[in-house]
């Protein structure tokens, strides 16, 4: 059977790796249409890429050396006839499919501001969106002549991309409309905590107020003018307002498409042939804008058209929803039910520690004996055993004030050792990897985290889980060594 992919990025690239190692009837003959003219990369680490802490060839995903596979890479879809089954490029080439998948991402979504003639396809110098390897090489390059920095936007993309511009050498201000910081993670009490400590890294917020034009001279940027009629200097304004579903295809050939590609649970669309996955779709619940859930959609259509399943990767029953800012200095990390909105629930029980002045904020929402949610700001290892507890379903104590215990000593809590952590923790969440899969990979011969990340795809998504496999690696080539000698 013929199965085309269109979209050769994070959601695309793994979705056709998953479907290769699962077809071992042989199934499918693989064409993946990509308009980007490199390899498939990592979109959440460019802003690592900006502040300086990894190289874009460090962000490379590995593509599938296999005879049934062909990629076309610099080449974009056109159409798609779905009476005829045919993808017709830009170049005007046909490719007959039995069945398609749309993996076509999104793309940053540019506010028509005043000053920004979005018509004319091109934007005044000095502005940015940070959404491709080619955004990150522009950034980087307008960093070396530019010393005030603007960024609106103050979600997690927008944070970490204030903060690798601080990195950088700007004095950075960041813009948000909303009343609270990353609003669909932070209340206002932890949005202020974090507030409060930007500053301490080069990053101004200022929240509640939008941009209103942006004044450009000779075709340059020379400032935002936000709506409360203040203007601030600047020579680089990076966007960060979030994304628009690359739906164009889809509605063109005549597929339900809102804020999305409207599909089902199964990422099945109205065209029974046809599905879609990752940013581009709009299933049932709704998307979260993490790679994780993109991933998990590819894992499970991979495993619908092949009829294949593969041995399950981890026990944790969630953890797709772990959100945890890159940024240097601000440590962020939240999970579940967080956030200004949240359902009004009587059986869930709400704790919270605020400390400001420290700048540190931990809240958990407990619902019978499960944590089902937690904001940690400026509390790393109160973090990780939230994480820890919250991803492993385990059983909290019966006062769940015991989970804010650590938090409230001054000695930081003992750090679970990779000896006495189960087979069955998960170490790298984006992708499910337990430390019993590490240690497989370990024993096959990886003694480097890029090999056990070839070997396990740990560390390939968010990149939060290097310190634990470096750790965890540690361990076990020492204790390897001992066993040897």
């Amino acid at each position: 059977m013929r199965l085309v992919v269109i979209g050769n990025g994070m959601v695309g690239s793994r979705f056709v790796e998953d479907v290769l190692a699962r077809d071992h009837a042989g199934k499918y003959d693989v064409t993946v249409i990509g308009a980007e003219g490199c390899e498939p990369y990592n979109r959440v680490l460019l802003s690592e890429v900006v502040a300086g802490r990894y190289d874009l060839g460090s962000l490379t995903l590995p593509t599938p050396d296999h005879p049934r596979l062909t990629v076309l890479r610099g080449t974009a879809a056109a159409a798609i006839d779905r009476e005829d089954r045919v993808v017709t490029t830009t170049d005007g080439s046909r490719h007959r499919y039995d069945q398609l998948v749309l993996a076509t991402g999104a793309e940053a979504r540019i506010p028509p501001l005043a000053g920004l003639d979005l018509g004319s396809g091109q934007l005044p110098v000095g502005v940015h969106a940070l959404r491709s390897i080619d955004d990150a090489r522009e950034i980087i390059a307008a960093t070396l002549n530019s010393r005030r920095a603007v960024v609106l936007g103050a979600g997690v993309l927008g944070i970490e991309a204030a903060s690798g511009l601080a990195q950088r050498g700007c004095s950075v201000t960041i813009i948000h409309p909303m009343d609270a910081l990353m609003e669909r993670q932070l209340d206002g009490s932890a949005s202020s905590v974090l507030a409060s400590a930007m500053p301490d890294v080069g990053i101004h917020p200022r929240i509640g107020v939008g941009a209103e034009a942006a004044i450009v001279a000779n075709g340059r940027l020379t400032g935002i003018r936000l709506t409360d009629g203040d203007v601030v200097e600047s020579d680089l304004l990076l966007v960060a307002t979030g994304t628009i579903a690359n739906t164009g295809l889809a509605a063109e050939a005549g597929l339900p498409c809102e804020r999305g590609i409207v599909v089902d649970d199964s990422s099945a669309t109205a065209d029974t042939r046809i599905f879609a996955i990752g940013d581009c779709a709009q299933p049932p619940n709704g998307a979260m804008g993490l790679v994780a859930q993109g991933w998990d959609q590819a894992r499970a259509l991979a495993e619908r058209l092949t009829g294949a399943t593969t041995r399950a990767r981890g026990t944790d029953g969630n953890g797709s929803d772990v959100v945890r800012v890159k940024a240097h200095g601000l440590d962020v990390v939240t999970m579940g039910i967080c956030g200004g909105v949240r359902p009004d629930d009587p059986a869930q029980r709400t704790l919270s520690l605020s400390d400001p002045a420290a700048g540190r904020h931990v809240e958990v929402v407990v619902s019978g004996d499960r944590l089902v949610g937690a904001t940690c700001i400026g509390a790393g290892q109160v973090a990780a055993d939230l994480v820890a507890v919250y991803t492993r379903r385990t059983p909290v104590p019966s006062d769940p004030a015991h989970l804010l215990l650590t938090a409230l000593s001054p000695a930081p809590a003992a750090v679970t050792s990779p000896e006495s952590l189960p087979d069955d923790a998960a170490v790298c969440r984006c992708n499910s990897v337990t430390k019993a899969d590490i240690r497989e990979a370990h024993a096959c011969g990886a003694r480097t985290v890029d090999e056990i990340a070839q070997a396990t795809r740990a560390t390939t998504g968010c990149g939060g889980c290097k310190d634990e496999v470096c750790g965890l690696l540690g361990w076990l080539n020492e204790h390897a060594a001992t066993a040897v000698g």
